[in-house]
C-alpha cells in the first residue's frame, strides 16, 4: 500500500499535494489522537489554523 501512495505522490499531479498530521486533544479523557489527512499545499495553513 505505500508504495502506492508514494509512486501516486512522485507524479506530477501528485507533487502540490502535502500530508498533514495534526494533533487532536480529546475532550472527555484529556488523550492526544492524530488526525491525518492530503491536503493541497497552499490549504496547508488554513488547514492547521481551523479548530
Amino acid at each position: 500500500m505505500a508504495k502506492k501512495v508514494v509512486a501516486t505522490l512522485k507524479t506530477a499531479t501528485g507533487k502540490d499535494w502535502a500530508k498533514v498530521i495534526k494533533a487532536v486533544k480529546s475532550p472527555k479523557t484529556g488523550a492526544y489522537s492524530f488526525k491525518e489527512e492530503m491536503v493541497p499545499v497552499d490549504k496547508v495553513q488554513e488547514y492547521l489554523s481551523k479548530k
